[in-house]
Formats: C-alpha cells, structure tokens, sequence
C-alpha cells in the first residue's frame, strides 16, 4: 500500500512538472550578453557590452497601450578572496525606462542611475522607431563601473554583470500577472574575470 501510495506521488509530481514546463514557468532566459568588454581608464573601469533579445508579443502590446517597460543593467567589481566568497568591492546599476508616446508616434527612453521616478535625476532621449529605442538599451558603451582607487595593482577581480527587465516598477495587475509567466521574463548575466593592461 505505501509503495502505491509513494508511485502515485511520484506520478503527480511528474505531471505538475511537465505542465509548469509547458506553461514556460522554467522557460530559459531570453536574452543573451552576446559581447561584454572591460577597460581600465585613468578614471577607472568601464564596461561595453551589447544584450540581444526579442520583445515578447504580450511586452509589444503593453508598450503600444502606453505603459512603460523598465530594465536594469547591474554590474559588481568582485575581489577574489581564497578563504571566503568574492568581496563586492564596487556596484552600480543603469535604470532604463521605455515608452511610447501614442500621440506624436515617438518612442522615448529614459535612464537613471537610480530606480526612475518624477523627482529623479534621469536622461531622456526620444527616438523615431522602437528599432532605434531598442538598441539604445540593448548596447552599452562606456559605461563607468568602478573608481580607478576601487582596484589594486597587486588583487585579481572579476566582474558580475546582469540585465534584466524589471517588472516590480510594472503597475500592480501587470506585476501580479508577470509572476510565473516566460512570457515577462527577459534577463541575462555574465561573468568576466578582469586582466588588466596597462592605464590608458
């Protein structure tokens, strides 16, 4: 009876896993770090980096209904430590908020090194097409990551980077809606170890 018992479990566990499987509960990540680069600067370390990925249809549709889509790039300085993890030594992150304005058929892309809100200080910048909005976000070009006195001659780094869509800014019923869906899911991340060259 208990070996029943224990082979019909099994079975329902198979079944609710291969279901969440069908729903893209476990999807894979839909974007991918196709380059990312480092540099040390007399300022300090700068990344480059270029994210591919596809708008998912149910994505498009919020935009072209006027909500706003934010992604957030984040990047951390690791020193290595043999006796314990990685010591963060530096971090920084780029808010990026994407809208379509339905009046005057433009698309604009605000950035911020912060969560964006009205009384921030953020960028703005408005593009003709979502083709051009799009790679705004997805290349990444110079971007200042750490201080020139954050790294020590002598230490070996590595750098985390990750890119995401951030859907806790979402409005409250897309948010509960995105939870479990693949559909709402676009993140990749890379790590890199640092060698150095000589200052530029």
């Amino acid at each position: 009876m208990r070996r029943l018992l224990e082979r019909g479990l099994a079975l329902a566990l198979a079944f609710v896993l291969s279901t969440l499987l069908a729903s893209g509960a476990f999807a894979a990540d839909t974007a991918e770090v196709a380059q990312l680069r480092l540099e040390r600067t007399e300022d300090g370390l700068v990344l480059s980096a270029a994210v591919n990925f596809d708008l998912p249809p149910v994505i498009e549709d919020a935009l072209a209904k006027g909500i706003p889509m934010y992604f957030v790039a984040e990047a951390t300085l690791l020193r290595d430590r043999w006796y314990w993890y990685d010591k963060p030594v530096a971090q920084t992150a780029r808010h990026m908020r994407l809208s379509f304005q339905p009046l005057t058929r433009r698309w604009r892309l605000v950035m911020s090194p912060s969560p964006i809100s009205s009384s921030g200080l953020s960028l703005g910048q408005n593009f003709d097409s979502r083709e051009e909005a799009l790679a705004a976000i997805q290349r990444l070009a110079h971007w200042k990551i750490a201080e020139a006195s954050d790294i020590e001659p002598d230490a070996r780094y590595n750098v985390d980077f990750r890119f995401r869509l951030d859907v806790s800014q979402l409005p409250r019923p897309f948010q509960i809606g995105a939870v479990g869906h693949s559909d709402w899911t676009i993140s990749a991340e890379r790590n890199v170890r640092l060698v150095f060259d000589a200052p530029k």
